[in-house]
Parts: C-alpha cells; structure tokens; sequence
C-alpha cells in the first residue's frame, strides 16, 4: 500500500507548469543580477545614441 502510494505521487505531473515557470524566472532574475552593470551601461550607450541622433534631425 505504501508503495502504491509512493508511485502515485511520484507519477503525478500536476503543478509541474508552475515549477517549470518559477525555474525559468529564478533562472532570468539570476542572469540580470550577475550581468546587471553590463546591461545598464547597454542601454545608456543605446539611449545616448538615439538623443545624438534625434539632435542631427533638429
């Protein structure tokens, strides 16, 4: 009987959606930490060219 309950549980995907989805999160909130001051500077360069730019077109 244990066994048979053991193997249930082991079988039983539900919820598996959600574990993969909070993996996937951790995952993407972990690579934006480590690499959080090479996408600030990214996007300074990226905004600095579109206010020169913009600048020209005036």
């Amino acid at each position: 009987m244990i066994r048979e309950m053991f193997w249930d549980f082991w079988d039983d995907e539900r919820g598996v959606g959600v574990i993969e989805l909070v993996l996937i999160l951790v995952v993407l909130i972990g690579l934006v930490i480590l690499f959080k001051k090479n996408i600030t500077m990214l996007l300074e360069n990226i905004f600095n060219q579109i206010n020169n730019s913009s600048k020209q077109v005036y």
